[in-house]
């Protein structure tokens, strides 16, 4: 998917094992979706920590910081409640969702591509980020491109 794609509209469990729908996270405002390759790893945990970090900032620009990895639910809430992320985590193990959205590895150990797509309340696809090694350039990327976006 590409920077004016529109967005399939999925539903995937939560760390909670709620089912959440993307067109229902939109209803609050732009999805920053990002995914990570696996839960509780050094990368995966630095990228997850700076969205949570930042979670003030993207609530300030009406958006929300959304993970989704092939992790199972369970997996999703063990690394939820460690590092006290507080943000959406969807669990995709058939890597469906991200077979949609071009990220599903064919054959890694990683199993997905680490990339955040900027998603408008209406499912276009405002910005593309993709950095394997830079975890903390894609929330960065992300906020400033809400920012410039808010002051046009």
């Amino acid at each position: 998917m590409r920077k004016g794609d529109v967005a399939p509209d999925f539903e995937l469990s939560d760390q909670t094992g709620t089912p959440r729908r993307l067109s229902e996270l939109l209803t609050k405002g732009p999805v920053v979706l990002f995914f990570y390759p696996a839960a509780m790893t050094y990368g995966c945990t630095k990228e997850s920590c700076h969205f949570r970090d930042l979670a003030a900032e993207f609530a300030a620009v009406g958006a929300q910081p959304v993970g989704i990895s092939a992790d199972a639910v369970d997996k999703q809430k063990q690394f939820d409640e460690k590092e006290s992320l507080g943000l959406p985590l969807l669990s995709d193990p058939d890597r469906e969702v991200a077979a949609q959205l071009g990220v599903k590895r064919s054959v890694s150990f990683l199993r997905v591509k680490r990339t955040t797509f900027i998603i408008d309340t209406d499912r276009t696809i405002l910005d593309v980020i993709h950095s394997e090694v830079s975890m903390s350039s894609h929330a960065d990327k992300a906020l400033a491109f809400l920012k410039a976006r808010q002051a046009a």
